[in-house]
């Protein structure tokens, strides 16, 4: 059983996001860069995950979880064209998106904005420590982490 209580498929869903995000984290960290050979089976693992999790009949709603997909991408690809936040953010928030909104619109929306709010407290803090400003931010691993803990929370 997950943490917050989600068990079966949705948990697996839960745990495939945090195993990807460890990858994807210390990769972004080191490069600022989310590479595709992770982002995309992230995404995909995430979306037949939740399929087994509607085919189980989990509470959450598989057509959600692909609305809250599509409508995260593009807001992160609207980000990413103003130059906010690279490609491989874009194209890891399909599955942070459909991770969200199984759950609701709500969850969604407080594990985005929980994403944007660890990014901002650490940089904070980094800046604050004496260390020099950076002119990219990774933010895949803040996407992870925000996703996660809602997530995890709403379960």
């Amino acid at each position: 059983m997950a943490a917050g209580g989600a068990s079966g498929w949705f948990a697996a869903a839960q745990y495939w996001v945090a195993a990807c995000g460890v990858a994807l984290a210390l990769i972004d960290l080191a490069v600022q860069r989310l590479p595709d050979v992770l982002t995309l089976p992230a995404c995909v693992g995430t979306l037949l995950l939740l399929a087994a999790a509607a085919v189980a009949s989990e509470p959450g709603s598989l057509g959600r979880a692909a609305a809250a997909a599509a409508v995260l991408t593009a807001v992160f690809l609207l980000m990413a064209l103003t130059g906010a936040m690279g490609l491989g953010d874009v194209k890891l928030a399909p599955a942070i998106g459909a991770l969200l909104g199984w759950s609701s619109w709500p969850v969604l929306f407080w594990g985005a904005a929980a994403g944007f709010v660890v990014g901002a407290v650490s940089e904070v803090v980094r800046i604050a420590a004496g260390r020099a400003r950076r002119k990219h931010v990774s933010f895949g691993p803040y996407m992870v982490i925000g996703a996660l803990a809602v997530s995890i929370a709403a379960a």
